[in-house]
């Protein structure tokens, strides 16, 4: 890898159960996981770490073991922060040995990677609290020359998506009023979206990342499935603060070999089918 550049890989919301066979929309989410990693190997192999984005399993703290056993023989660190599937204290006993990184700031070479909670128990919605924020603030100051990445679970933009947009970050003007005090904040990156997004605001990357499971149809007023395949993001951070970054997805035979490709679903969606589908 050459030393002017870090490279990262982000998986974000695999939705995993205890039971390595757990559907989620029709996803086996545990095989889904493994063929996307399988997919991505060879960014894993030049990866300094691995990004887990949120939403790390359904409800389902016995999740966590899987999520384990997938991503402890990468020989990476693993980066990771809850969603609002995840229940934050379960997660970060579940995850507190090396090679599993949970919350506060992690160092890479002129890089330093800002992990945040912004679950908030029993909702789908997020939010970042007094201490999280203060946590930014003190991250971002005391980062010296070093660039910065920020990574939380909610998306703190509007993705056009009626039904998704009501439940993202809900203080995304405290975060941003954090944010912009500070130069050195490159990229801004988050998962729970489950479709691509890219980006530019005062000059800061914004990034969201498709699902190692199902996706979300983009722009859609109701919940709704799209047809598109598990997916992961690579990221090439540069010494001088640029950010050079690909969505890849599971190939339509990589896709349909694993059935791991669902049809396109829509339907509308109330206060607690948000809590279930987000």
């Amino acid at each position: 890898m050459n030393k002017s550049t870090i490279d990262l890989v982000q998986f974000t919301d695999p939705h995993l159960y205890a039971d390595p066979v757990g559907r989620l929309r029709g996803i086996a989410t545990l095989p889904a996981l493994e063929a996307t990693i399988a997919a991505a190997a060879e960014d894993v192999r030049t990866a300094a770490a691995i990004l887990a984005t949120g939403d790390l399993v359904q409800d389902d703290p016995g999740g966590y073991a899987r999520f384990r056993e997938v991503f402890a023989p990468l020989g990476k660190p693993v980066l990771c922060i809850p969603g609002n599937h995840d229940d934050a204290g379960e997660l970060a006993a579940a995850l507190a040995d090396p090679p599993f990184h949970v919350g506060g700031h992690f160092d890479i070479q002129s890089w330093r990677i800002v992990l945040l909670d912004s679950s908030v128990p029993g909702m789908a919605q997020g939010r970042l609290s007094a201490a999280s924020l203060q946590q930014l603030d003190t991250a971002l100051a005391d980062a010296g020359h070093a660039n910065a990445l920020v990574c939380l679970h909610h998306h703190p933009v509007a993705m056009g998506s009626r039904w998704l947009d009501s439940v993202g970050l809900t203080n995304a003007d405290e975060f941003f009023a954090v944010t912009d005090r500070h130069p050195r904040l490159r990229g801004i990156l988050f998962g729970h979206v489950h479709q691509p997004f890219e980006g530019l605001r005062n000059g800061v990357r914004i990034l969201g990342t498709p699902s190692t499971c199902a996706q979300f149809l983009p722009r859609s007023a109701n919940f709704a499935l799209d047809s598109q395949p598990p997916g992961w993001r690579w990221l090439q951070l540069a010494a001088d603060g640029h950010i050079d970054t690909r969505v890849h997805w599971l190939s339509p035979v990589q896709a349909d070999a694993s059935n791991q490709r669902p049809v396109r679903h829509e339907a509308a969606v109330g206060a607690a089918a948000k809590h279930s589908l987000s």
